[in-house]
């Protein structure tokens, strides 16, 4: 399962950042991205669902559908 599949107020942990852009994974990664770590969609946005705004460990980061898609996840509690 992806990040952008998850249900809103659903949380999980990221299990692997796959990217085939590296230039994304290391964005990713700068942004807190870390496998491990609890994420949890917070809302989407009006237009398409983008953005998506997910909480990542105590902040809340803005990210497009398509970044989403290439974060693995694993159901969490």
């Amino acid at each position: 399962m992806t990040l952008d599949q998850l249900e809103k107020g659903a949380v999980a942990r990221i299990a692997s950042i796959g990217v085939l852009d590296p230039d994304l994974e290391v964005k990713l990664r700068e942004m807190g991205f870390c496998e491990g770590d609890e994420v949890e969609l917070l809302a989407t946005g009006p237009l398409g669902g983008q953005p998506l705004a997910v909480r990542l460990n105590r902040r809340i980061v803005a990210l497009r559908r398509g970044e989403a898609a290439s974060i693995e996840i694993e159901p969490g509690r």
